[in-house]
Formats: C-alpha cells, sequence, structure tokens
C-alpha cells in the first residue's frame, strides 16, 4: 500500500464556520498561501453555494495559489454542484467534494429518506459532479455512526460512479480509536474496487479523539486525512494537522506526508491571528508550553540530553530552542544555563546565593524571566562589597495605624537592631536605619521604577543622600517596594563607610 498521507485543509471551510473565525477574502488568501507553502496537498477553499462570500472565497482562492488542489464543498445536489464548479473555474486542479449524511440519523431523521433512496442520490450527485471536474471527492456524513454494511455498499457504489476520494467522517467525533481503525479496515477488506479511490478520515474532537481517530484509520488503510491549522472548527474542533503530521513523522508507520515541518510554529501563528483563536498554552506541539520546562528534574534532563524529556526536535516545527522556564521548581542547573547564556558564570559558592535570592523572587513572581536574572546577579555582585547588609525588615502598617519598623542590619560584622516610627513603611525603616549611626544623614532624591509593569514586578528604588556635605548614591532592587527601598537606603549609607 502506498505510503504517502495525502494532507486535506479544511481550516478555511470546516475551520472558519466555528463562531468567532470568520476571515475576510485577504485574510482568507494569506493563509491558502501560507497553507500552500506548508506543503499541504488539498484546501478546501469554501462552500460556494453557502453565501456569496464562500463563492468569492473559492474564486479568489483558486487564483492565488497553483500547487494544492481546491476543493469546494457541496450537498448532493445538482445546484450545489453547479455552482461549485462554476466557483472552480480558475482552479489548476480543482476538486469538487460532495455527499450525503448514511448514518441511521441523518436517513431518517435528518433527511426522512431511506437507505435505498439515500444510495441513489449519492450515486447521482457523484456522476453529476464528474460531468465538471475529473476530482470528485465524496463524503459520507455522520459514517461513524453508520452501519458498516450499509456505508460498504455506499463507497462501492460512489466508485463505481467515479468519486476518487471517499471520505469516512466521524462527524460527531463520537467513535473510540479502535472503532473508527476497524470502520475503515472494514471497508478495505469488504469493498471489491476500493483500490479504485483513496479514503479518507475527517474526525472531530467532541470526545478530545480526533487525532487518535485519524492515526487509527491511517495505520487501517486511510491516505487522506482533513484536518485544520490549530485544530480550529466547529464545537469542540477538528482534527489538528499539526498533530497528525508529528505522529507521523515521529513514529515508524512506514507513513509519509508532503508537509514542511518547519513551517507549522509560523502557519499556527498566522492562523491564531487573523482567527483571533489564540491556542491553549498545553496545545501538543503548537502551545506556548509544548517545548517548555518548569521542573528543575525535566530541566536538568532536558540540559544534559533533549530526548530525555523530548520526543520531538523543537526546530521541525519552526521553534528555535526548548524554553527552560525560571519558576520556583527551577534547580541550580537551569539557573547556572540561563547566567551563562547572558554572559555570567558563577563560582559554586555565588551560585549558591544566588539561587536562594532566586527562589525567594520565584516565590512571589511565579516566573522569573533575564531581566530579572540581571537584577539578582548585579545585586550579589554589589552585596559582596558592602560594608552594610540588611538582615531583616519588619514593617507594621495599615490605615488607622502608625507604621512602625524594626530594622537588623550586618555593620563590619556585627548585627544591630533598631526600631522607629515614621509617615509610612519607608520613612520608618529610613528613620531606624538613622539611628544606627552617629553621622547626620539626609535623603535628597527618592526613585522608583518598575521593570515590566505587572503587579509582581520588581521594584527599582535610587536614592541620593547627604552626610557631612558628601552625597552618595544607592541602589535596591526587590519585588517588595519597602525592602527595595531599604536596601537603596543601605546601599548609599555604606559607601560613607567605604
Amino acid at each position: 500500500m502506498d505510503s504517502k498521507v495525502f494532507v486535506f485543509d479544511t481550516t478555511l471551510r470546516d475551520g472558519e464556520q466555528a463562531p468567532g473565525n470568520q476571515l475576510n477574502m485577504v485574510e482568507k488568501i494569506e493563509i491558502a498561501k501560507a497553507l500552500e507553502l506548508l506543503g499541504v496537498d488539498i484546501i478546501e477553499a469554501g462552500f460556494p453555494i453557502s453565501s456569496p462570500g464562500d463563492f468569492d472565497s473559492v474564486v479568489q482562492i483558486s487564483k492565488a495559489v497553483s500547487n494544492p488542489i481546491i476543493c469546494g464543498l457541496t450537498r448532493a445536489v445538482k445546484k450545489d454542484i453547479e455552482v461549485a464548479a462554476d466557483a472552480l473555474k480558475y482552479a489548476k486542479r480543482p476538486r469538487i467534494h460532495t455527499g450525503i449524511g448514511t448514518s441511521y440519523y441523518h436517513i431518517h431523521h435528518k433527511l426522512q429518506s431511506t437507505p435505498d433512496d439515500i444510495l441513489q442520490r449519492g450515486i447521482d450527485a457523484v456522476t453529476y459532479a464528474k460531468s465538471f471536474v475529473e476530482d470528485v471527492e465524496f463524503y459520507c456524513e455522520d459514517a461513524g455512526r453508520s452501519d458498516n454494511e450499509y456505508l460498504a455498499r455506499m463507497v462501492e457504489a460512489v466508485i463505481k460512479a467515479g468519486a476518487t476520494v471517499v471520505n469516512i467522517p466521524d462527524t460527531t467525533g463520537y467513535c473510540l480509536p479502535h472503532e473508527f481503525g476497524a470502520k475503515i479496515k472494514y471497508l478495505i477488506d469488504n469493498v471489491p474496487n476500493i483500490d479504485k479511490a483513496i479514503l479518507a478520515t475527517h474526525c472531530h474532537n467532541d470526545l478530545g479523539m480526533a487525532t487518535a481517530n485519524t492515526i487509527s484509520g491511517i495505520i487501517n488503510g486511510a491516505r487522506q486525512v482533513e484536518v485544520t491549522m490549530n485544530g480550529v472548527g466547529e464545537r469542540a474542533g477538528n482534527t489538528a494537522l499539526e498533530e497528525v503530521v508529528m505522529a507521523i513523522k515521529s513514529h515508524n508507520l512506514g507513513l509519509v506526508t508532503g508537509i514542511n515541518t518547519p513551517r507549522i510554529m509560523e502557519t499556527s501563528k498566522l492562523v491564531q491571528r487573523l482567527m483571533k483563536s489564540p491556542v491553549q498554552a498545553n496545545k501538543a506541539i503548537v502551545g506556548k508550553n509544548a517545548f517548555s520546562h518548569s521542573s528543575g528534574i525535566h530541566q536538568d534532563g532536558v540540559l544534559k540530553m533533549r530526548e530525555n524529556y523530548e520526543i520531538i526536535d523543537p526546530k521541525d516545527v519552526g521553534v528555535n530552542e526548548s524554553s527552560i522556564v525560571l519558576t520556583a521548581r527551577s534547580g541550580r542547573a537551569a539557573l547556572r544555563h540561563r547566567l551563562e547564556l547572558l554572559g555570567y558564570t558563577l563560582n559554586p559558592e555565588e551560585l549558591d546565593k544566588t539561587y536562594q535570592e532566586f527562589l525567594h523572587v520565584a516565590d512571589v513572581k511565579k516566573e522569573v524571566n533575564d531581566d530579572d536574572l540581571l537584577v539578582l546577579v548585579g545585586k550579589e555582585k554589589r552585596e559582596a562589597k558592602r560594608a552594610i547588609k540588611l538582615e531583616s525588615l519588619q514593617v507594621v502598617c495599615g490605615k488607622s495605624m502608625i507604621p512602625t519598623a524594626t530594622v537588623s542590619l550586618i555593620i563590619n560584622g556585627e548585627t544591630k537592631t533598631e526600631s522607629a516610627m515614621g509617615d509610612g513603611p519607608v520613612d520608618a525603616a529610613y528613620t531606624a536605619i538613622k539611628k544606627l549611626f552617629s553621622q547626620k544623614i539626609r535623603l535628597e532624591e527618592f526613585l522608583i521604577q518598575g521593570f515590566t509593569g505587572g503587579s509582581d514586578d520588581f521594584g527599582r528604588v535610587s536614592v541620593q543622600i547627604e552626610s557631612e556635605n558628601n552625597y552618595f548614591y544607592g541602589f535596591g532592587v526587590d519585588t517588595d517596594i519597602v525592602t527595595a527601598s531599604t536596601e537603596a537606603f543601605v546601599d548609599a549609607i555604606s559607601k560613607i563607610l567605604e
């Protein structure tokens, strides 16, 4: 059996049907061109009879791209087929995708018909579509819940009528993977003319099994997968292109696609942006966290050998490198790695001290970025030179309370503690510190800055003090602004003693 799996992308048809995913013509063409560069084999460009916009989509996309087959969807209705054929007149490689429901629910309740009548309508639709284009795909809507014996009769009949591809959709996302795979195998084994056409899968994700069902389908003989970028689509979505393609690439199934996988992330982001439909952080392959590691054990393993915790090379999907996200669960190995990338090599003692500071910041901020690390390294180097170090700070303040601060400083190796009240917590801390020194110290300037503006941001405080007609500058950083202010004041005073 042929090893090539054809990728049929329906982002611009089934994906765009989802509420909120609507695109204008310029956006549709931009996505179509991106899909062409990605290497999809077929682009389903729209449902021409459904609206003038969809008709025009098929026309304009047919003009804009050259390599993929351009497909237009229809019902098993003559007028639908005529309109689709008209919309596809500019396509270099046109395909009409027609079909009808084949499950008990669809035959008896949706279409209010009989199995024999539906069989004939399917044959007639393919025959009529074949009079316009050579390439005709037939879909057996709700095949996932259709009786296999009847489904086999339908597949045999439409292939005999000229269908080149027969689509077996799990329209409601109902099937379990072993059931869907068995359905494909049943058709392969029981349709006499199955070798005259390609079987396609079109799975929905209502129970979260679209990708699993699709893979089960191709393992059992299907050779076309109908997918959308990021899994966009009605209800819970369609099968995600990136998941199926990378599952095929990651496993030795004897199957290949023509997808240029390093373009996956770029295409995913384009669809997210234009459809205003961001994927969740933990989405497989294209989610923000798909190649991110925050656990210390995982980070250490990935740094030693990527394959310890990654089955896909990030570069294979267009991601430059794995992301080592620094959190309170990160270990020294991850911190050292990130600092080295920033140009800092610390000895074991320096690393240990910086790591303790890092854990304090990580507990407050949850995630520590490069700017934070630069602050920490700078803080560690400054503190190593100080004659005075802040040992502890306790502040009590609030509405209807007089702010009070207790400060402990290590001055030339000796710990000294003092308390004081003030107009605010910073003033109270500064007053307590002044009590520990004989020199007159006056605050001249006080400036607070944030790095990124978030409520958990580092506060950067710069101060200028005056003592005996001499001026000294101090600098402090911390996620707690009172601590940062106190550190800045201590930094300035320490320079008096140097």
